[in-house]
């Protein structure tokens, strides 16, 4: 860990009516004394904790911004570090101009998450709840910050170093017994161990489990529109979004290519896909359109598949059903065009799938909002179900926990197998130091400064 004192801009880089330039290290209160003067033209020499000082902030020319400056002593303060934030007004050239006079005397730029990453090197927080802040920042929706809240609280932590406690216990147990199997018996332990990873398992297997629903708290819901030409799939999409986002006609194959547009809806975030007509083509150009509407389908949280119900069910439509149901996606079936006359309703969709059915009319916008409830209710309060679980939001953390889980799968192996108990210590060990990934312990340098680049400036 650098030990030199950094300094950055820790607010957007937008004109606003505050910004804050912070400044951690050693030197911060020096720093600090040779740009700021207090309001009656002192300098300032003695800081007290966790204390406001009003004054001005000044270079060699005269007074540069009236502002407030906060004191934090280590290890006090976020990073652990002696701190000082300057409260200034929120011009975008003053911020700089301010945070190149903390730089001219003394301090260096930091790095991106640098003065996160000296939190968790400090010891102020673990590795999950330094990637929680970051998830924090970046939230999309309500539930994903409650969710990254949670986490920065400690409790993925608290889970995780719960379950570590009790691998070390069996390991130190096993241990002792097989250095001193006079005090220690190992008759009938198999079958205690047993029961004890069936009950570390389910907690681990459930935070695993949660990543699906995590990755959509984090990035929004995916959701693709897909059917064959000419069923209303763009003229959907221009609803939902509230714009002309896609080019409608009564051309036939007018969509060649797929159309993202991000929708906040019943406070979650949906990224909708519109996507090119699925139907046989020697077009080239449509081809690849298709391929790329099916592979947008198969990668979808939600599919949203339109049909013309002023027409009979085409092979096209039951393709795109069979499609659906081959690869099991939640699935909502919108019969569009309803106010031409209905010829299919949704008793004849019922054969082909249990997926639930909405007559709508895209060119009237009737039945929209009972797509949008079944949207929330499923994706917003019931397919992720919030409360006071904690989803796991990381790739890196999901797989650490995946890595760990199949440690504990080999253990109870071992034990089906009556493999000696000096087996069990190698997978309890390889669990222990993967859950230790999640947490920041045992983690290389390399891993942990990727980890950190990753974070905005100034954070």
């Amino acid at each position: 860990m650098k030990k030199d004192t950094i300094a950055a801009i820790a607010t957007g880089m937008t004109p606003s009516g505050i910004g804050i330039i912070r400044v951690s290290g050693e030197d911060a209160f020096s720093i600090a004394s040779s740009v700021f003067l207090k309001k009656n033209n002192e300098k300032l020499s003695e800081y007290e904790d966790h204390k406001a000082y009003y004054g001005y902030i000044h270079d060699k020319d005269g007074i540069l911004d009236e502002v407030i400056l906060l004191v934090f002593k280590g290890p006090n303060s976020f990073t652990g570090e002696d701190t000082v934030e300057i409260q200034c007004h929120g011009g975008i050239l003053l911020m700089q101009r301010i945070l190149e006079l903390c730089i001219s005397s003394g301090a260096r730029a930091a790095e991106p998450g640098e003065f996160t990453k000296r939190a968790f090197l400090n010891g102020k927080m673990d590795l999950s709840e330094a990637e929680a802040v970051m998830d924090l920042i970046s939230s999309k929706n309500d539930l994903a910050i409650r969710n990254s809240a949670r986490q920065i609280s400690g409790s993925l932590f608290e889970k995780i170093s719960s379950v570590r406690k009790k691998i070390l216990h069996e390991l130190a147990y096993i241990e002792s017994a097989l250095d001193d199997p006079e005090h220690y018996e190992l008759d009938g332990y198999p079958e205690v161990l047993s029961e004890k990873l069936l009950e570390m398992l389910r907690i681990l297997e459930k935070l695993s489990d949660s990543f699906d629903d995590g990755r959509m708290l984090s990035e929004g819901v995916r959701t693709v529109i897909i059917g064959k030409p000419n069923v209303g799939k763009s003229s959907l999409l221009n609803i939902l979004s509230g714009s002309e986002r896609a080019i409608v006609t009564e051309i036939a194959g007018t969509t060649r290519d797929t159309i993202e547009e991000k929708i906040f809806l019943g406070g979650i975030m949906l990224h909708v896909t519109d996507t090119a007509g699925i139907r046989e083509s020697d077009d080239p150009v449509e081809k690849i359109g298709v391929d790329k509407a099916l592979a947008a389908a198969g990668d979808a949280d939600l599919i949203i598949m339109v049909i013309d119900s002023s027409e009979v069910l085409s092979c096209e439509d039951e393709e795109i059903l069979a499609f659906i149901r081959k690869n099991r996606k939640k699935c909502v079936i919108l019969l569009n065009k309803s106010d031409k006359g209905k010829v299919i309703g949704p008793d004849e969709i019922a054969c082909y799938t249990s997926d639930p059915v909405i007559v709508i009319s895209a060119k009237e916008e009737t039945g929209i909002d009972e797509l949008k409830k079944y949207i929330t209710d499923n994706f917003a309060s019931g397919y992720i179900k919030y409360n006071d679980e904690i989803f796991i939001t990381n790739a890196r953390q999901k797989e650490a926990l995946s890595e760990a889980v199949d440690s504990l799968l080999r253990v109870a192996r071992s034990i089906t197998e009556k493999l000696p108990e000096d087996f069990y210590t190698i997978d309890l060990t390889a669990a222990y130091e993967s859950l230790g990934h999640i947490i920041g312990q045992d983690l290389e340098d390399d891993i942990i400064n990727e980890i950190f680049d990753r974070f905005c400036m100034g954070k």
